[in-house]
């Protein structure tokens, strides 16, 4: 298991049954960004990964 799984873990048990928008989680990211700059890059390159993933299927 990754040190990451256990919050993406946390994430699921804590509002796994909520329906979120993708407006909501790109306001999410933002802010993410403005109190965490460091992470900009990991976030650009996520949100630019789950905005393409799709394409993969066309391979």
């Amino acid at each position: 298991m990754y040190f990451t799984d256990r919050g993406i873990e946390e994430l699921v048990d804590r509002r796994g049954e909520e329906t979120v928008t993708l407006e909501w989680l790109g306001d999410q990211l933002r802010t993410f960004v403005d109190v965490h700059p460091e992470f900009e890059t990991a976030i650009e390159r996520f949100a630019t990964w789950l905005a393409r993933a799709d394409e993969d299927d066309d391979e």
